[in-house]
């Protein structure tokens, strides 16, 4: 039947996007890449007017290519205890010392 519980019918399939949303997608990509056929020239303009503006927006950029390192943070108390000390001295050791 139609209706039955597990009877689809139709409808997208899972994980496909709809149509404002591709759209969307679509735009943003082509934004981007228009962007990215003048991106040498404004940074080297920007690299001229403002070095250390150039120089940060590197940097930024810098992340997307070499990932960070994750700080690790270490809480709670260690504790080591020493439970015996065993010192073994021979005679041969201690005439030695001496001279």
């Amino acid at each position: 039947m139609a209706f039955d519980k597990g009877n689809k019918l139709g409808g997208r399939k899972p994980g496909s996007l709809n149509r404002s949303t591709e759209q969307a997608k679509l735009t943003i990509a082509r934004l981007v890449n228009k962007g990215l056929d003048f991106f040498n020239e404004d940074m080297e303009r920007i690299r001229k007017d403002n070095p250390v503006e150039a120089a940060k927006i590197y940097l930024r950029l810098l992340e997307y290519i070499v990932p960070k390192k994750s700080a690790v943070e270490l809480r709670g108390e260690i504790r080591q205890q020493i439970q015996q000390v065993t010192v073994n001295i021979n005679q041969k050791g201690v005439d030695e010392l001496k001279h």
